[in-house]
């Protein structure tokens, strides 16, 4: 997590929303991704689609028959996932979602929906909550008040 965590200040150094997350797999991170939402102009740049999609890269190097499954994986993230995010750790059948701060108003992995344990869909994740939440919360914090005092 702390590795999501300097992924989260990179974000904020950058003015993003500072979310930060990376993959982790077989003790290796695999994945890194910040969000780049603004600096794209992409709604789907979030930090978890960015380490995702590396991770997915990174494990089928050399490899013609892999398919970007992120088997025994386990994505860390500063906030819970969305739907997007939850969504294709799903599908990429990742093993585990480690995330720091809950999101009441988006999060996907137990706060407003639990898509990643839904057990309808073909595949279910483990997930742990609240891990150095309140270092993941004073970013998004700063973050915020500094946008509110840009505005006045």
């Amino acid at each position: 997590m702390q590795e999501a965590l300097k992924e989260a200040r990179r974000a904020f150094e950058k003015g993003e929303i500072p979310i930060g997350a990376v993959v982790v797999h077989r003790q290796r991170i695999v994945g890194r991704g910040m969000n780049q939402t603004e600096t794209l102009h992409d709604p789907t740049a979030h930090a978890e689609m960015i380490a995702i999609t590396q991770a997915a890269e990174t494990l089928s190097e050399g490899k013609e028959d892999h398919r970007g499954s992120l088997e025994g994986a386990t994505l860390y993230s500063t906030k819970e996932p969305c739907l997007m995010c939850a969504g294709a750790l799903v599908i990429s059948k990742a093993k585990a979602v480690v995330y720091g701060i809950r999101d009441p108003k988006a999060g996907a992995c137990g706060s407003l929906y639990n898509l990643v344990e839904d057990d309808r869909l073909n595949h279910q994740l483990q997930v742990r909550g609240g891990i150095l939440a309140d270092e993941a919360k004073l970013f998004l914090q700063e973050f915020f008040r500094s946008l509110r005092k840009e505005k006045r």
